[in-house]
């Protein structure tokens, strides 16, 4: 129900935009996140967006490099992801929640719905 793509390889610098589908059901009334998570490190939240109020959330790390969107005609959520760094290497895993509240749109504990990952390596 929650699809991502997008991921690649990518020199420090450079950029990737990654995708997020979601079923109909899932995506009309629901907040979506990006979270990301680096071998041996817990799960970092990304950026997050929700819907129908339109509020975009990011991580300290990723403001002002990382761009959250969404395209309701297509049921996707994009994560335009620039100036990409060695440490933005990691899995990249969209979630979403019905309904969820603005202060909890960086917990994963909040989010009930998972895709399977897609992997981003920054190479230095």
């Amino acid at each position: 129900q929650l699809q991502a793509s997008g991921g690649g390889l990518v020199q420090a610098g450079g950029s990737l935009r990654l995708s997020c589908a979601a079923s109909g059901r899932l995506f009309r009334n629901y907040g979506i996140g990006w979270f990301r998570q680096a071998p041996g490190k817990e799960r970092e939240f990304v950026a997050a967006t929700r819907w129908p109020s339109g509020n975009i959330v990011y991580a300290e790390s990723t403001r002002g490099r990382f761009t959250i969107s969404r395209d309701n005609a297509r049921n996707t959520v994009y994560l335009q992801m620039n100036s990409l760094k060695p440490e933005d290497t990691a899995t990249y895993i969209c979630a979403a929640k019905n309904g969820i509240i603005l202060s909890a749109m960086s917990q994963h504990d909040q989010y009930d719905y998972w895709g399977q990952g897609t992997q981003v390596t920054v190479s230095s």
